[in-house]
């Protein structure tokens, strides 16, 4: 009997629906402001940035695409995915001896395109 074929599905969390206005909501904690700062820091990071964007724009990539993708090493990439992948931002898939990485957390890719509208909003403001 043949073997089944593994499920290639990839999971990926959608993002977060927003049930009010942020001028209907409460005030936030100290802790919830503890974790946005952590989850910013994380993102504040211009090679971190650079590889969101890249893998916000394909399905997915392996190390060596992203690595050429920001002129850094592979090794440099690793570093830094792992700082994303700690935190629910992407996720892996080995193929053979190849590692690809994507993006899971949907919310990310919607902060990154607000964030993209901010700078582009900026400019027309200065003309």
């Amino acid at each position: 009997m043949p073997a089944k074929p593994k499920n290639r599905l990839k999971k990926t969390q959608a993002c977060c629906t927003i049930h009010a206005t942020l001028s209907a909501q409460e005030p936030i904690t100290s802790d919830q402001a503890a974790k946005l700062e952590d989850l910013f820091k994380v993102l504040a990071n211009d090679t971190r940035l650079k590889l969101l964007h890249n893998l916000a724009r394909v399905e997915e990539m392996c190390v060596c695409e992203l690595a050429a993708a920001v002129e850094m090493t592979p090794q440099a990439i690793s570093n830094q995915v792992h700082r994303l992948s700690d935190r629910g931002v992407v996720s892996t898939r080995r193929g053979g001896n190849m590692i690809y990485y994507r993006i899971i957390d949907q919310c990310v890719v919607a902060l990154l395109q607000k964030a993209l509208c901010l700078l582009d909003d900026k400019e027309i403001h200065r003309e």
